[in-house]
């Protein structure tokens, strides 16, 4: 039996798929089992609660033979994180009663630095959280998700893909959230391991090439154009992020942008990407369609 939280999400539903796909038991911790209808269906047991109840998550630990975890994305996060570090102290609680033999955590590429990361700074939080546990860990350092391009399926019919990495040209560490399951379903149920592990994974793509990876899906010829730097926060607030709380997200871009989270940190291993921002595309565009 292996614990995956967030289940209804991209990422938990990804690594729930792949688990189950190798004939892995899986148990989800939810928060409305109404949304998780159709885990239940698939023979997945339902635990209630959320990573803001130690107590939910340590019940939900009882028995796996590893687990994966993760924080939410927060676009807007209160001054000095207190959203993430509230979690990551109810996980720490929880996995340090619980111990199971083995943990993979959901992190980022550039969680290894610990200033100017935006909202990744909730990631390298986790990790330093981690850091004492007692169970074997592996943190997955994943690129951008090619996913977080899907409005461009809308966007694009008229041949430009708005971006905020620039240049365009510059590739970055980018991926799908089907390659994350499956290292994730992968470092859950195969060989064991002691101590700490990190593992980034993904590929160097540029937003150009997944511009032209889009006008393939959209047989039209589509060109990535950065968005002015002074036009971000109107940008992110028609998002849906409040005015006056699109720091984090502007200081995250800015850290791609500056080049450094690529490849290649001591001390980690690498799995490259094989779902293509082609394929995200097209399926997410077939999908439309069904």
């Amino acid at each position: 039996m292996f614990l995956v939280t967030g289940i209804t999400g991209k990422v938990g539903s990804a690594t729930a798929k792949h688990l189950l796909k190798h004939g892995k038991e899986v148990r989800g911790l939810v928060r409305n089992r109404e949304k998780a209808a159709d885990w239940a269906n698939q023979g997945v047991e339902l635990v209630d609660g959320d990573w803001n109840d130690p107590i939910a998550i340590e019940r939900a630990l009882r028995g796996v033979e590893g687990a994966f975890v993760m924080l939410p994305a927060v676009w807007a996060p209160s001054p000095g994180y207190k959203e993430a570090k509230g979690m990551i102290a109810n996980y720490v609680e929880a996995l340090t009663k619980a111990a199971p033999p083995r943990v993979v955590a959901l992190s980022s590429m550039g969680a290894n630095r610990t200033s100017g990361l935006g909202m990744i700074t909730a990631l390298s939080l986790l990790e330093q959280g981690f850091r004492d546990l007692t169970s074997p860990i592996a943190f997955v350092r994943a690129g951008g998700f090619f996913e977080n391009f899907l409005y461009g399926l809308q966007v694009a019919q008229g041949g430009t893909l708005p971006v905020y990495y620039n240049p365009t040209n510059r590739k970055s560490t980018m991926v799908a959230t089907n390659d994350i399951g499956a290292e994730v379903a992968t470092l859950l149920s195969g060989p064991a391991w002691s101590g700490r592990r990190v593992v980034e994974l993904g590929s160097m793509v540029s937003p150009d090439e997944v511009a032209e990876q889009l006008g393939e899906v959209l047989n039209l010829n589509v060109k990535a154009i950065a968005v002015p730097r002074s036009g971000w926060a109107e940008a992110f607030e028609q998002f849906g992020i409040p005015k006056d709380h699109t720091g984090p997200a502007e200081e995250m871009f800015e850290a791609v942008n500056a080049g450094w989270m690529n490849l290649g940190a001591e001390g980690t291993e690498h799995v490259a990407g094989t779902t293509s921002a082609r394929d995200v595309f097209e399926a997410a565009q077939n999908a439309a369609k069904a």
